[in-house]
């Protein structure tokens, strides 16, 4: 019974959460963020955690099959980790969906900075000379498994951000087939529940400081991490122009927000997570730190 209703409810669309259930696989890969280039994002009364100059950021990479927005991609390019006693939370500096109606409940109702985007997956010939096994279940998942080959093939998806009729390429990213044993490939890790808290808001849809948590369970293994690069892209300048909004965070625009970005996710992977048979239920976002609205709308940090 409880099961029929999920699936009403998902069926129904966003209008039923929350808390709002998303199923299918994803990749958690984490990266070394240079703490200069999170805090482009991180509102400045936020404290970033960091150490040596670099805090951890990196990706969530997901395919749904089921969600209240039926199937879509979304890439999630976390900046870093911000402090929120006696814990931390991670905060997303660009949330990128291939369906309009998830950008818009992104930004509407969790205060994200959602855009819509494109994934296309290609084939991509593998170097190695190695036999290769089948791909591994994330890659099924995302629709893109292949037949094995001597010289093996990776999978290659390719990210741009569509806006009206123009697009931007954002990034490459490489998903190399899984070498090992058969044994070892049907083993899909334990079976485990987690909460990923995060915040978000400081939008101009959500002004406000928000908080938000998502309860996964899934079966999780390490993999090794997926291979990030954006040929078309120039290299993102490190530091922003030290302004601040009404709201708090630093004044950085769209085309600039984009490149830094791509800087989070070109950064160093320390190491990645699969996740399979992912069961997520992500919770209204309650508001931690209200807006307090200035006469003045913006001033510099000179």
């Amino acid at each position: 019974m409880a099961a029929d209703k999920e699936k009403e409810m998902a069926c129904a669309g966003y209008q039923h959460g929350p808390p709002w259930v998303f199923k299918g696989s994803a990749l958690y890969q984490l990266h070394l963020v240079k703490a200069s280039t999170a805090r482009a994002f991180v509102p400045r009364d936020l404290r970033l955690v960091e150490a040596f100059g670099y805090t951890l950021g990196g990706m969530f990479l997901a395919r749904y099959h089921d969600s209240p927005a039926g199937e879509f991609d979304e890439l999630v390019v976390i900046a870093g980790i911000v402090w929120n006693p006696p814990s931390s939370c991670a905060w997303a500096a660009r949330v990128l969906v291939n369906s309009i109606e998830a950008c818009r409940h992104g930004r509407k109702e969790v205060g994200l900075p959602s855009h819509v985007a494109t994934f296309s997956k290609t084939e991509a010939a593998s170097l190695g000379d190695k036999p290769l096994v089948k791909p591994n279940s994330f890659l099924n998942m995302l629709g893109i498994g292949s037949t094995t080959s001597k010289q093996g093939n990776g999978r290659e998806i390719e990210i741009s951000e569509t806006k009206g009729s123009s697009t931007r390429h954002l990034c490459n990213i490489s998903l190399p087939l899984t070498a090992g044993s058969h044994k070892n490939h049907k083993w899909m890790g334990p079976a485990i529940k987690m909460s990923l808290p995060s915040f978000s808001g400081r939008t101009e849809d959500h002004p406000d400081l928000l908080k938000y948590s998502c309860q996964v369970e899934c079966r999780v293994r390490p993999v090794k991490p997926a291979r990030i690069w954006s040929p078309r892209t120039t290299e993102p300048q490190e530091k922003s122009d030290g302004k601040i909004n009404s709201s708090g965070s630093n004044v950085i625009d769209d085309l600039d927000a984009q490149s830094q970005s791509i800087s989070v996710l070109l950064s160093r992977p320390i190491f990645a997570l699969e996740f399979s048979s992912l069961r997520m239920h992500v919770d209204a976002p309650k508001i931690v730190v209200p807006h307090c609205k200035k006469k003045k709308v913006g001033y510099s940090s000179t």
